[in-house]
């Protein structure tokens, strides 16, 4: 979604700007953001443990330093391209956790570790292990220097990772064994227990994911290989996690924001909110002819589909149901919405799923209360290769 900055950056510090904002637009509240950033990293801290966000999440170099200036030891990134944007607007220790593998990534990959500070990869098969051996010859021999790699292990939905503890000893056996690679360790990502909303079924479901994760660490532990660091986690197991102490590295990224898909989860297990929702859609009413329905400018084009649908955080009433209309519209459905509302009525809502919504649209408007302070760019918005 193109959201020229001309549009609004005279808004910029006048009080009560963000009525004025032309919509739809994305939202994201300061005050909540550096809360919740602060919150994490205090929790994190507070167990000993590491944090490394994922910044597919926010895709943004304004965002990615503030979580280190609170603590962070870097950031991860979903792709070579989201490293690259981020990489080159200063932020450090950035770890890759999707494996790289085409020839040209490989190559893109070899050259951002010679002039990325604390540049991490994950990989999973020896074959690619040794392709990215062969392009870092010429990046860091000179330097004599070493990239350092993460064992991908599959948490069991056969998407990416080494399939077994035999096979998580194979690749470090290989990894050791080339010149220009470290094998620092192991990441294991349990995607899909992430939004199990009942608490003691998602920490059942972890802690036997983690029972298996122990064995592959005594595997590869037996044969020489100990992880110096276990990466993995997310905003759903957080508190799991780090109950069970075995991660020496979170890699939470949601938590900044949240989402729906996230409020339908008790994340504590006595249902309360560790993170406040500081990320939105501001959008208006355009067409209200019917007592039960009202008509809003933010469709398919902006917001994500794939996490349900959005809720009206404010501006309708609390029973209002959202109903996508196509791709410029959607409907809020209330007995008595098309009476009490307006054209031109402005209606706040609570995204579905963050990390899609947030690549729809090219910046950030940043406000504290009901002012626009400042608009950031999505960095590394559309950067899936």
């Amino acid at each position: 979604m193109s959201d020229d900055p001309t549009l609004h950056s005279h808004l910029i510090g006048r009080q009560g700007s963000r009525a004025d904002l032309n919509t739809p637009v994305l939202i994201l509240d300061v005050e909540a953001l550096d809360r919740n950033i602060a919150a994490m990293a205090a929790l994190a801290a507070g167990r000993g443990v590491a944090l490394r966000p994922h910044a597919k999440t926010h895709k943004s170099v304004d965002i990615a330093r503030r979580q280190i200036a609170a603590g962070a030891l870097g950031v991860c990134c979903a792709k070579i391209g989201e490293a690259e944007v981020l990489a080159d607007g200063g932020v450090t220790g950035i770890l890759i956790t999707s494996p790289v593998a085409a020839p040209r990534a490989v190559e893109r990959l070899a050259a951002l570790a010679a002039r990325s500070e604390g540049l991490m990869a994950v990989v999973d098969h020896p074959a690619v292990a040794a392709r990215l051996d062969a392009a870092l010859d010429g990046a860091l021999a000179a330097a004599g220097a070493r990239l350092g790699v993460l064992i991908d292990i599959d948490p069991g939905i056969a998407r990416t990772g080494v399939a077994s503890p035999e096979k998580a000893v194979e690749l470090a056996r290989a990894i050791a064994a080339l010149p220009h690679l470290e094998g620092r360790g192991v990441q294991f990502y349990c995607g899909s227990q992430q939004h199990i909303a009942d608490y003691a079924e998602r920490r059942a479901a972890i802690v036997e994911r983690t029972a298996y994760l122990g064995q592959v660490i005594a595997a590869l532990a037996d044969a020489g290989f100990a992880p110096a660091i276990v990466s993995g986690s997310g905003t759903g197991t957080h508190r799991i996690d780090l109950d069970l102490g075995v991660f020496t590295e979170l890699q939470a990224g949601s938590y900044v924001f949240m989402d729906k898909q996230y409020l339908d989860c008790d994340l504590t297990g006595d249902a309360a909110a560790p993170f406040e929702v500081s990320l939105g859609v501001d959008s208006r009413v355009v067409s209200a002819n019917h007592a039960g329905l009202v008509t809003i400018d933010a469709g398919f084009k902006s917001l994500s589909t794939d996490g349900g649908v959005a809720v009206a955080r404010s501006g309708a009433g609390e029973g209002a149901a959202f109903f996508f209309m196509g791709d410029e519209h959607a409907a809020l459905v209330e007995p008595g919405i098309g009476e009490r509302m307006v054209p031109g009525d402005p209606v706040s809502l609570i995204v579905p799923h963050c990390d899609p919504t947030v690549n729809l649209y090219d910046h950030y408007h940043v406000v504290a209360g009901d002012t626009l302070v400042a608009i950031w760019p999505v960095s590394a918005r559309g950067r899936a290769r």
